[in-house]
């Protein structure tokens, strides 16, 4: 070849080479574009970039701030696509109890997760993550009628909780007063319920196999960000030794980690308002007295101390836009038409802090949940728990932790904030499967 040939074959190279590297780029943007296509009377959303979608327009160390602005901007009803995920935000309590409670089954599926997959190798098929079908509903069905064999709202399970806040107070009384964080400590105390429950004994609060398996738990949970029952014939049964270990690991997680949060978000907000503390002691020391351990029929007589309860989970947003869920088939909700398969965010955040509902969302505010007359109400927009068939399976379970372990801190002791120490903003938290506060300290005084 002559050396003035050469730069006609290296340019008719380079033509080459362009026009079939504009041919995969236009063949991808077309690729991507039928994956993105939606049907007609889709929910509104954000425009997103090719292939990642609206990933970099959500806040992931705060999701559920990014998802408050897309609700004000789109709607009640708002989708997004991340990667190639179809997904789509229900905000609001009217929006919420339309997909969640009225077509429950429409959006009771789970989306697959690879963490999730990952854990299924390890320890088996759990019950929150795993698909809608006959599997899921036989183990919740065995989950909470075991749940209730073993104690779940009978006075046995009371006398547990009220033994495990005689620890836990303990705990509380050998810090002598010197500021220490609670985190540690409220967390064993409500593992130990789930503990006696599964394996009918507590353990220590300085075992530390223990504290290995708290650890490792809180740390699934963050990423993801043994029962026994008669073996059956039926090959599809879900009552394998490797799905039973799954289920058992749910238990844990719903029986420890959203009451522990909540205890934390609780005395958190018992040092910001000391006055708010001094009323609930009051009605403690009126409707109990200070040497009769509190009884969960005490409740009805104690609106206040129910009502800020109730408050401390408004308002600390311990789970604030729950598990996601996916369309077991093709549905509508709001008037919007949203195919099977479409991953579902319910904003549980949207309705605890509806401002068309809460006076003061924003707020710490224990009236929310009280009548002009002082008694306690619950506003139908309260669902911390969440609704419809997935609602958290722990919820009774919970309320009974809630009120019992409360009630007896606070019988006990006055919390007041460390002197000479920053003051705890509950504005900061931390984002996982539940939303916690940032570590604090405090300090006790036996009352």
């Amino acid at each position: 070849m002559e050396l003035s040939a050469f730069p006609r074959f290296f340019t008719s190279v380079f033509d080459r080479f362009s026009m079939l590297a504009l041919f995969f780029m236009v063949f991808a943007l077309v690729f991507d574009f039928m994956k993105r296509r939606k049907g007609q009377n889709y929910p509104p959303g954000p425009w997103g970039l090719p292939f990642i979608g609206n990933i970099f327009q959500v806040n992931w160390n705060s999701p559920h701030l990014s998802f408050a602005k897309l609700w004000k901007e789109y709607g009640d009803v708002v989708s997004v696509q991340f990667g190639w995920t179809n997904t789509v935000i229900l905000n609001g309590y009217k929006t919420l109890k339309e997909a969640l409670v009225k077509k429950s089954e429409d959006f009771a599926d789970r989306p697959q997760f690879a963490v999730y997959d990952e854990i299924v190798k390890m320890i088996g098929e759990g019950i929150v993550f795993a698909r809608y079908g006959p599997w899921w509903r036989e183990q919740r069905r065995f989950s909470l009628s075991t749940l209730r064999n073993l104690g779940l709202g009978k006075r046995s399970l009371e006398a547990r909780i009220l033994e495990e806040a005689k620890f836990l107070n303990k705990q509380f009384e050998n810090a002598k007063g010197l500021p220490f964080d609670p985190h540690i400590s409220l967390n064993n105390a409500t593992s130990n319920i789930i503990c006696s429950i599964i394996f009918g004994e507590r353990f220590d609060y300085q075992d530390e196999k223990f504290h290995k398996f708290l650890h490792y738990l809180s740390e699934d949970l963050a990423l993801e960000g043994g029962f026994w029952g008669q073996m059956k014939h039926d090959p599809k049964t879900s009552f394998l030794k490797s799905n039973l270990l799954g289920t058992a690991i749910d238990l844990f997680a719903a029986g420890t980690e959203s009451t522990s949060t909540t205890l934390r978000w609780g005395l958190l907000f018992m040092v910001l308002h000391p006055d708010v503390q001094s009323k609930v002691q009051e009605e403690i020391d009126s409707v109990i007295g200070k040497e009769r351990k509190p009884a969960l029929d005490d409740r009805e007589e104690m609106p206040y101390t129910n009502a800020v309860i109730h408050e401390i989970q408004r308002a600390g947003n311990i789970t604030p836009i729950s598990v996601p869920h996916q369309t077991y088939r093709d549905t509508e909700v709001m008037g919007y038409t949203i195919p099977k398969g479409t991953m579902i965010i319910p904003n549980l955040s949207s309705a605890l802090f509806d401002e068309n509902v809460w006076s003061t969302p924003h707020q710490f505010n224990p009236g929310h949940f009280l009548n002009s007359a002082g008694g306690f109400v619950k506003p139908e927009a309260f669902i911390p728990f969440s609704a419809g068939r997935r609602v958290c399976l722990g919820e009774q379970l919970a309320k009974t932790e809630l009120f019992l372990f409360f009630t007896s801190m606070l019988q006990q002791f006055t919390f007041h904030l460390p002197e000479n120490e920053p003051r705890p903003n509950y504005t900061e938290s931390k984002f996982g499967i539940t939303l916690s506060p940032r570590p604090y300290r405090l300090c006790v005084k036996l009352r």
